[in-house]
């Protein structure tokens, strides 16, 4: 079958909320609004602000805008991986910050806890399984780089992580391009992206927050001892405000530089029948990736779908954001040829969705929080893709940050510094097109890197999805 024909009565909209139990929208703001905390955005970062801004004083006035609706955008579009580690992967996060590592785990660890914790709190039914994560090596250079990998986490105490040869790894999930894997046994759990921002949504209305979609933030300004957003048809004057706009321009233009919005993509099959999961095993329904530069991440649905994304990593000239962006025809179509490369086995199954997205890229891969106007906003930005756990963190840190307030969660390195902002144009798009190529590069050459990559290397500037 030609990987191309699996796609042809294919659904171009995402998986996750193509779904009839969708809430319906919220009205737009009319007027003038005053409340003590403003969220700007609607996903996750800003879902969780708001719903622990009211945990921590119910009496707090919380309004909350979103420029189309709540979970439209990356956070109902990604994998529905809820990693733990916040600082994307374990492995980034000891080359970047060795000194705080055990505590950066360890604060991941009980970040996912809270969020599990939450769920059964607000009765969010999410899909949530705890089932761990297997990066994959399908080279043979990678299998002596996750067997590093695995020795390196041990030294440093970071236990959780199981080193699998190919047979091994084969008996969890079966594909002759696999040849070693280590599994993160706790630190990752699969969900259903859009019901759980669904069910954040309703459980700030449960707590009493405003929430007003179809209104976008068009622009910032002090006004006295607070801060006011213009919307389309009116005003909100609040004491503090929270920007949870991720990858779309942030109403302080000099954290802009600092983003790289960049388009992923993903399919989902048809549900699996018995004997086609049978031929995959995949009994404990782990999330998969791979280790390459270019990487595939793929997982079991909840109704035994397979969902299949990553590999490409499209940047638009200027970064620009475009509905017509969503979809990317080449791109399905490789993602498509690379699922029967991987699972010769399931030929013939068909894909029923495919979808992209848009990315908040930063060039250290992980979140970079602060404030502006004087300490009255607060910010998170650059997940870089690994949001679905992190940004509860994040939640929590810009709360902190807005009370003035030195917690744990405030004081690493991590959190008190940026990355390295990226170039202006033309300068960027040319960096971000060589980075591409020395990536694919690097992956068809044992894994060994150029000069250009070496060079990033050094200054800690990287790209990535």
């Amino acid at each position: 079958m030609n990987p191309a024909r699996a796609l042809s009565d294919t659904t171009l909209r995402p998986y996750w909320l193509d779904d009839p139990g969708r809430p319906g929208p919220r009205p737009a703001l009319v007027g003038d609004e005053h409340c003590d905390l403003l969220v700007v955005g609607g996903g996750y970062s800003g879902l969780w602000t708001a719903l622990n801004a009211k945990e921590r004083d119910p009496g707090r006035d919380v309004v909350l805008i979103e420029a189309e609706e709540c979970g439209w955008a990356a956070s109902g579009r990604n994998g529905g991986f809820c990693a733990a580690s916040l600082t994307h992967g374990t492995g980034n996060g000891l080359a970047r910050w060795p000194d705080e590592i055990g505590l950066l785990e360890d604060l991941g660890r009980r970040n996912l806890d809270g969020i599990e914790a939450a769920l059964e709190r607000h009765g969010i039914d999410c899909d949530f399984e705890r089932t761990g994560e297997i990066e994959i090596a399908t080279a043979p250079h990678q299998v002596d780089e996750l067997r590093g990998t695995a020795e390196e986490f041990a030294a440093h105490g970071l236990t959780g992580h199981t080193y699998l040869d190919r047979d091994a790894l084969r008996a969890e999930v079966d594909s002759p391009t696999f040849l070693a894997g280590l599994w993160d046994r706790t630190g990752v759990a699969m969900l259903h992206p859009a019901k759980l921002a669904w069910g954040l949504r309703r459980a700030c209305l449960e707590l009493g927050v405003r929430l007003y979609e179809h209104t976008p933030g068009s622009e910032l300004s002090s006004r006295g001892a607070g801060v006011a957003v213009r919307t389309p048809y009116g005003r909100v004057f609040a004491r503090q405000a929270v920007l949870a706009t991720n990858a779309f321009p942030s109403l302080v233009k000099r954290l802009r530089p600092y983003i790289a919005p960049v388009y992923d993509y993903a399919l989902v099959t048809e549900p699996l029948t018995d004997g086609q999961l049978a031929a995959v095993g995949w009994r404990r329904r782990q999330g998969l990736s791979d280790y390459a530069n270019h990487f595939h991440y793929f997982r079991l649905t909840a109704d035994r779908r397979v969902l299949w994304g990553g590999y490409d990593v499209v940047y638009h000239y200027g970064g620009e954001i475009r509905a017509e962006y969503d979809h990317n025809p080449d791109t399905y179509r490789r993602l498509a040829e690379h699922f029967f490369h991987c699972f010769p086995q399931l030929e013939g199954v068909r894909f029923s969705h495919a979808w992209g997205g848009v990315i908040d890229t930063c060039s250290r891969f992980s979140a970079f929080f602060g404030t502006a106007h004087g300490g009255r906003v607060a910010y998170a930005l650059g997940y870089t893709g690994l949001g679905v756990g992190a940004t509860r963190f994040g939640a929590d840190v810009m709360l902190d940050l807005l009370a003035g307030e030195r917690t744990e969660r405030t004081a690493p390195e991590m959190v008190r510094t940026k990355p390295l902002p990226f170039p202006p144009e033309p300068v960027r798009s040319v960096g971000i097109g060589l980075t591409q190529w020395s990536m694919t590069r690097a992956d068809e050459n044992g894994g060994r890197r150029n000069l250009w990559l070496r060079a990033m290397d050094r200054v800690g500037l990287g790209f990535d999805s």
